[in-house]
């Protein structure tokens, strides 16, 4: 829990980078990949209660929700999982230029609670194929898939994998079917794993980060909310002590 003496630091910091005043009822409509939505959701309620701005959350898969921002839809920012699409949202005018930044880096865990893995290695598993079904997420929307997918083919796995796949249409859906008993494995994000929520594990491995699965997750402002100053001032929390301290507890780096 946040001491007093904590989000008075963060108050001053927020009223030192963005010393504007803010109307109450100027909600910050936040899209947010669905791995980061946990973290989100305790972020947006510090930020809130030190500001008075409410945030609205929108969640889904990266890929799907950079095709709803190139649609029209109505987001003041785009927190991704990847960044790639803020990169392509920067220079196609729909971002504001120069407001990328990593706010999270994540890392791929391979997990079940599959009771015959019990004691066992989950990467020795993967390798010797003694499973029934794998889920990762779609790796064509979702970079926790895509990175999923590179491991395995840089492993050789990915050829035996691809046969008994099951694909998430996100990276929430995804642990919903290892969760859940209906695939033997499976490739979630570390937040996720270290839900207390979730079902005791049988196994876990954490796949090293490396150029293809080290997960840098960023942001960018979007052009529609440019002289919005509660969009910029959400931005600007992102990197004060307060939000560092709830992403790294959910399970995330933050950069240096």
């Amino acid at each position: 829990m946040q001491s007093t003496a904590g989000r008075l630091r963060a108050h001053f910091l927020l009223a030192a980078l963005l010393p504007c005043a803010l109307l109450a009822d100027d909600i910050v409509t936040v899209a947010v990949a669905s791995n980061f939505v946990k973290t989100a959701v305790e972020v947006s309620a510090a930020f809130t209660e030190i500001t008075a701005v409410p945030v609205r959350i929108s969640p889904g898969s990266t890929g799907k929700l950079y095709a709803q921002i190139v649609n029209g839809a109505p987001f003041d920012l785009f927190l991704s999982a990847d960044t790639e699409r803020p990169l392509l949202l920067e220079q196609s005018g729909y971002a504001v230029n120069g407001s990328r930044q990593t706010y999270a880096i994540g890392s791929l865990v391979l997990w079940s609670r599959d009771e015959r893995l019990q004691g066992r290695d989950c990467r020795e598993v993967l390798e010797r194929g003694d499973y029934l079904w794998l889920a990762l997420a779609n790796p064509m929307t979702a970079p926790y898939g895509a990175a999923a997918r590179e491991f395995l083919e840089k492993a050789g796995l990915w050829k035996m994998a691809s046969q008994r796949a099951v694909f998430g249409e996100n990276i929430a859906q995804t642990l919903q079917f290892v969760a859940t008993g209906n695939a033997t494995l499976g490739f979630v994000s570390l937040s996720q794993a270290k839900d207390p929520d979730l079902p005791v594990a049988t196994c876990t491995w954490t796949v090293p980060a490396t150029s293809d699965t080290s997960l840098h997750q960023q942001l960018v402002l979007m052009e529609r909310a440019r002289s919005s100053a509660g969009a910029r001032q959400f931005l600007e929390f992102l990197g004060t002590p307060a939000a560092q301290e709830i992403i790294v507890r959910h399970g995330y780096a933050v950069p240096d």
